[in-house]
């Protein structure tokens, strides 16, 4: 169950040498400029010119937060984001990013330099759905005439199922788009290790397939993107299964580790070094708790690395050759993992660090971001901007602003005049409007661990007490976790706009508090217990506090969410009024059989009996009292096959539970595992909002603020 709900269609990344992208993930924000009228046709329409030409220059005197007014139509938070994860160029003159298009995304370039020119579509991003099929998950720039793009797609090898990336080129010159090292390429060809712009060549990563046989550990090539052509400039090691590579594209070292959790680091100190073997450890934890190098230093063996050896993930200063780390932590946080280091352009030193507390944040060192950041907090808020993308020379950026509560637009700045100008929002109808208030609240849980959980207040609800209460469990379910913001599926603003408190607990195994904390949820009885009894306990340590009303509660979730779901409604239906569950694993000893790696590289030697696996799994559990359940499936899920939802209705009908009104089985004919059309998505929000309206109203004759709300449809925006 690898994808969440709060990213499963964002990009990972820390940073690179040039057009850097220095955000982790995608966390829209907002502000409202005066005297621009954007209206809802200029971003439901195709992708007019209009839609991304700047506007004139936005100050700080005209950019306002607007508050929406009546209740929005829970159809319009289903609706694909407008514009997401813009990558300016080299030389800023370019941007490329997706755009919806009547609900689909769409990979399109915007040339700053021509404001009444329509936006050039590159290609569609359709998510693959039949073995064969592509669908794009990640581009970025090579010099400044093509665009590298990432595409995945799920295969069947020797039996088990495995996602294939490969890279591909898009000519701006030609609008071609032109497969990069296909050939002989093996389970992964995408992996890029290393940029250069100016030569317009790539180093890439892949494994290699020939002569019916795959290499014992990866390749290292250097592609030219102009011209497709590669050579090999390392070759595969039995040890390692990924190489390191410094700021200038040598081949510094490689990682390796093996089912059990031995890991081994190799290193050597430059091109003509032989590569040796530095550290040999074993992480049963399989945490990464191996010091691993990001930034390898002009100075002599040293490099900057991360590492949680002492529980949380620091940055620390290495010298790689003796594998000692130098002082103490260049960077560290109380109470939360640092994410990752964003080096310069050179990439031989470091710019700043990306991390999440109770949002996503930036520490930049660099004088001169740190300046600009600096001017954004004093403007509008201490962390509501967000530097996501810059150019050569970092004198233009792009900017996410607003706060967590709304959707917030990306904005084009430039140092050197000053100007900020609005490139486009983030939503296509609510636009700058200011939704449902989230905050950052830790509790207990019932044998005293303290959880983190992000809860969104309904804004409609003046008094806050007794109020109805959805618990949302994110997927994963191990090293991620959910953060305050809008989000790219927002359906905490969705549930709490309809008079619902929404809790996101970070329950053990959640990622982002140290590796003790993931560790919890791995313990012989966290999967389906421990980590369930988190989520029970929210309902009851807010209740205690007076703010949701205990027997109004219910559960949904996606992924792990939907499993957590469907397990709350078995195991505790005197919690959980209803529960909503999508996408979810139901049988895990037939889940087991489709993937054998349904519990991530430590599965091996994780819930090992069959018994264990049939306890937590509800579909092998559907006798005795349930909570009325809402089952929502892909038929054309990648990750989880339809099977899983399927035998769980048979069996709840074996039992005698009654469609309609013990359970509602939606079985979605377009769908996939990550939403990715619109359609699909509205129709998974709606679907919850008519069981949460049957089975625990958000309001009832008691309620003294029970209202006749005036609702906002996509229409009468």
């Amino acid at each position: 169950m690898l994808s969440t709900r709060s990213g499963l269609s964002t990009l990972a990344a820390t940073g690179s040498t040039n057009n850097r992208i220095v955000g982790q993930r995608v966390n829209p924000f907002n502000v409202r400029k005066k005297g621009i009228k954007m209206t809802t046709k200029l971003f439901v329409a195709a992708l007019l010119a209009s839609a991304v030409a700047l506007p004139t220059t936005a100050q700080r005197s005209d950019i306002v937060v607007m508050a929406q007014k009546g209740r929005v139509d829970t159809a319009v938070f289903g609706k694909r984001p407008f514009m997401r994860d813009p990558r300016l160029s080299p030389d800023g003159s370019k941007v490329a990013v997706m755009m919806s298009r009547d609900g689909v995304d769409n990979l399109v370039l915007i040339d700053l330099t021509k404001t009444e020119t329509a936006p050039t579509l590159i290609a569609k991003a359709e998510e693959y759905r039949e073995a064969g099929d592509r669908t794009m998950t990640g581009w970025r720039w090579v010099g400044n005439r093509t665009l590298v793009i990432t595409l995945m797609s799920r295969e069947i090898i020797f039996g088990q199922r495995s996602d294939l990336r490969r890279l591909a080129a898009y000519d701006l010159e030609s609008g071609k788009l032109t497969p990069l090292a296909w050939t002989d390429a093996g389970g992964d060809g995408g992996t890029i290790l290393h940029v250069d712009d100016e030569k317009e060549t790539i180093l890439v990563q892949r494994g290699i397939f020939k002569d019916g046989s795959f290499s014992p550990g990866p390749e290292v090539i250097n592609v030219d993107v102009r011209t497709g052509k590669y050579r090999t400039i390392q070759r595969p090691n039995v040890e390692v299964s990924n190489w390191l590579v410094d700021g200038k594209g040598v081949v510094r070292g490689g990682l390796g580790q093996d089912d059990k959790g031995n890991q081994r680091l190799m290193y050597r100190s430059d091109a003509t070094s032989t590569i040796k073997t530095v550290s040999n450890a074993k992480d049963p934890t399989f945490t990464q708790s191996q010091i691993v190098p990001s930034v390898f230093l002009d100075e002599p063996d040293m490099a900057y690395a991360t590492s949680n050896k002492d529980d949380l993930r620091r940055v620390y200063k290495v010298n790689m050759k003796a594998m000692e780390i130098v002082g103490p932590p260049l960077f560290q946080l109380d109470g939360y993992d640092v994410g990752g280091i964003i080096p310069n352009e050179a990439g031989n030193n470091i710019l700043g660090f990306a991390y999440i507390t109770d949002k996503d944040r930036r520490k930049w060192v660099d004088e001169r971001l740190a300046q600009v950041q600096q001017f954004f907090d004093e403007d509008f808020g201490e962390g509501n901007a967000l530097i996501t993308s810059t150019n050569d020379g970092d004198t233009k950026l792009i900017v996410q602003i607003g706060e967590t509560s709304d959707p917030g637009g990306y904005y084009l700045y430039d140092t050197q005049t000053g100007k900020l100008q609005l490139l486009g929002w983030v939503h296509p109808i609510l636009q700058g409007a200011k939704m449902n208030p989230t905050d950052t609240v830790r509790y207990k849980a019932s044998d005293g661990l303290e959880i983190e959980a992000i809860v969104t207040y309904p804004r409609h609800r003046k008094d806050r007490k007794k109020l109805p209460v959805v618990v949302m469990p994110h997927g994963g379910p191990y090293g991620v976790r959910d953060e305050e913001g809008f989000g790219f599926f927002p359906w905490h603003q969705a549930v709490a706009e309809l008079g619902y408190v929404v809790i996101q607990p970070n329950y053990r195994g959640s990622g982002g508090y140290g590796k003790s904390f993931v560790m919890e949820g791995r313990k012989p009885n966290g999967y389906g217990n421990r980590m369930q009894d988190d989520l029970n306990d929210a309902v009851t340590w807010f209740a205690q506090q007076g703010l949701v009303d205990p027997k109004r509660a219910c559960i949904m979730g996606w992924s792990y969410g939907g499993y957590a779901s469907a397990r709350g409604a078995q195991r505790d239906p005197n919690v959980w009024r209803c529960a909503i569950a999508g996408a979810g694993v139901y049988d895990f000893p037939m889940m087991k059989s489709f993937d054998t790696q349904t519990f991530g590289s430590f599965g091996a030697s994780f819930q090992a009996t069959a018994d264990d696996l049939i306890a937590i799994s509800s579909a092998r559990n559907t006798d005795g009292p349930w909570s009325p359940i809402l089952i929502v499936a892909g038929l054309r899920d990648a990750r989880i096959p339809i099977e899983q939802s399927r035998t769980l209705v048979s069996r709840l009908k074996r039992s005698g539970k009654k469609e309609g009104v013990d359970f509602r089985y939606v079985e979605q004919p377009k769908g996939t595992h990550n939403l990715p059309y619109e359609d699909v998505h509205i129709e998974w929000l709606v679907e919850a909002e008519k069981w949460l309206a049957v089975h625990n109203p958000a309001y009832i004759e008691s309620d003294p603020d029970r209202p006749k709300p005036v609702t906002v449809t996509a229409e009468t925006r």
